[in-house]
């Protein structure tokens, strides 16, 4: 097992090989890593092969950070110009969240950069900065409508980002059932997919992760989750001026450039909001589990325990993914 210092220069390697600049490989390299040490492997390490390969086949500008205009006052369009996600999103975010401090609310509205990988990265930057953070973002149709056998939608994610002490709350959730990124990490250690998660590509269940690779993905929450989507990725796109439904590409493939949207709203909170949301959270941990052996969790508890053990024993990387990586390092 790779140590988190091996894994670092490896990667750091890679990147720097492919052309990309000692920051931007850094910030590309922070955010998969921390999804990595987070417990998100669908969003972690298995993505930079990718990356590099779309760099190397000219769909990916690692030198680019994207060109914004204000539209209005507090909405910020974004050209990313085909730049690393993490890059050009965290270049919207220093603009947005400067006129946020002003104006009480800014808007980034972000089209034609590459993916943008676990939105709780974003959303705990913000948070800890003193400001609330609501993320969105829409990917390559990979989810079935309720009641369909097609993949129509995107996992189409949502983050809340609010700050609070010792660690502000964050919550990130795709409006899918799972991330294709978690099919896709069941494919490459073998690991057989659980029941109801998703449809071949004929659109009959399966639990073969390869199978599903090539199918479409259940909406959590049947009706709920479906409509939730739908209605995220009509918004997105229209703020973005994005690609929409089975036009969108570029987010799991290395050939296409990137055309799907991403919307950023950062809102100033109210005076001793951060003390009553700290409050409020020890308040539910420390509130009777239905289970004495599991007591009641914020979300992110989990994954801030699970970064703490990484760091101490190491990540876990599917053999595929290192051998990936540390080929693309030379």
């Amino acid at each position: 097992m790779p140590t988190v210092d091996e894994i670092t220069r490896k990667s750091l390697a890679a990147l720097r090989a492919a052309g990309v600049p000692e920051p931007a490989a850094r910030t590309q390299l922070s955010l998969l890593l921390e999804a990595e040490l987070r417990g998100v492997p669908s969003h972690g390490l298995l993505r930079l092969p990718r990356v590099i390969q779309r760099i190397r086949n000219g769909v990916c500008k690692p030198n680019a950070t994207g060109r914004g205009l204000w539209r209005r006052e507090a909405f910020y369009e974004v050209d990313g110009e085909n730049g690393l996600g993490p890059v050009v999103a965290l270049s919207a975010l220093e603009h947005v969240c400067v006129r946020a401090a002003d104006t009480g609310v800014a808007v980034a509205a972000i089209r034609n950069c590459d993916h943008l990988g676990m939105l709780a990265w974003y959303a705990e930057q913000v948070a800890r900065k003193g400001q609330i953070l609501v993320a969105l973002t829409i990917s390559e149709a990979l989810v079935h409508p309720w009641g369909g056998r097609r993949a129509m939608l995107g996992t189409n994610p949502i983050t809340i980002g609010i700050p609070a002490q010792p660690d502000p709350f964050v919550f990130d959730m795709a409006t899918s059932l799972v991330s294709m990124g978690k099919i896709h990490d069941h494919a490459n250690r073998g690991v057989a997919i659980p029941e109801g998660w998703a449809l071949n590509s004929e659109g009959y269940p399966t639990t073969d992760a390869a199978a599903a690779k090539q199918g479409a993905i259940a909406p959590f929450g049947g009706a709920k989750g479906y409509g939730l989507a739908l209605g995220f990725e009509l918004l997105v796109a229209a703020l973005s001026g994005s690609a929409i439904g089975r036009e969108v590409a570029g987010t799991l493939d290395s050939e296409q450039p990137c055309n799907k949207g991403d919307v950023f709203i950062v809102l100033e909170p109210t005076t001793g909001a951060a003390g009553m949301v700290s409050t409020f959270m020890q308040e539910l941990r420390a509130s009777p589990a239905a289970d004495p052996r599991q007591p009641v969790r914020i979300p992110g508890d989990r994954a801030r325990q699970a970064r703490r053990d990484h760091l101490e024993v190491g990540i876990d990387l599917a053999p595929e993914v290192w051998e990936q990586i540390v080929e693309m390092a030379g």
